[in-house]
């Protein structure tokens, strides 16, 4: 196995909250030994873990260990290949997913720079009259999920990750995103809002940006008003690449 096949491993562990905290201790300051660090690599994942099914207090992601892998090959295909744009999240929570592809794109010493996209406040109340789908949706309510950029920018820095190439665009999707340069490109829009509104208003402002062979992906496919509004923008777009499963709610598939 290769060194940076070692390292993220070790990574994706750390960042999904399966190791002690006196381990990711060591992880941040680099002191693990090879011995340690070959152990972890190889450890054990409890399935909560590796399948995102819990909201981990230890960890910067909710996503899991399947999910981080799928967007870690995606983003090693997109650099291996050569395919422009930069890649981006909307919906972030404490960062886990960034901080991966960050860390993925300086150790492959590509110029990608991070959009890190959210409120860094929560979820939006429904708007019913225009989003019917979203009606009874309670996701503003759960304070967990409310995060601040500041501490999102802090995650980036324990990981010695935070530069000019990571770009934080804070505020509602509805508002930031129809704000992005009208010439910028992605190779990777990784969606995770939940919502209706937010799944519908990161494809309608994003899949335009994304070039040919790169990857949209989805975190919230167990959710029916995200599986209707991605369904809907595909039906719109007469979108017809298939979609692929990653996990029990992650779906993806490449653009053609």
């Amino acid at each position: 196995m290769s060194n940076f096949n070692k390292k993220i491993e070790v990574l994706k562990r750390v960042i999904i909250g399966s190791l002690s905290d006196e381990q990711k201790n060591r992880f941040h300051l680099g002191s693990m030994s090879e011995e340690e660090f070959n152990h972890l690599m190889n450890s054990a994942i409890q399935d909560d873990r590796v399948y995102g099914k819990d909201w981990p207090t230890n960890a910067e992601t909710m996503i899991g260990y399947q999910r981080l892998t799928n967007l870690e090959k995606c983003l090693v295909d997109v650099i291996n290949n050569n395919i422009d744009g930069d890649v981006i999240e909307t919906g972030v929570w404490k960062g886990g997913a960034c901080i991966l592809m960050k860390w993925i794109i300086n150790e492959m010493k590509s110029e990608k720079k991070v959009f890190v996209a959210d409120s860094f406040d929560g979820l939006p109340a429904p708007d019913v009259v225009k989003y019917p789908k979203d009606a009874g949706d309670i996701h503003h309510t759960i304070n967990v999920l409310k995060v601040s950029i500041d501490d999102v920018k802090n995650n980036f820095k324990k990981y010695n990750l935070l530069d000019d190439n990571v770009l934080f665009l804070k505020g509602w999707f509805k508002d930031t995103l129809p704000n992005i340069d009208i010439n910028q490109k992605f190779s990777i829009i990784r969606l995770d809002g939940d919502m209706y509104e937010s799944t519908m208003d990161s494809l309608t402002n994003l899949y335009p940006k994304l070039v040919s062979g790169g990857y949209v992906i989805i975190d919230d496919f167990c959710l029916k008003p995200c599986v209707d509004a991605t369904m809907d923008f595909r039906k719109i777009n007469n979108i017809n690449e298939p979609i692929l499963t990653v996990d029990f709610t992650g779906v993806y598939w490449k653009k053609i």
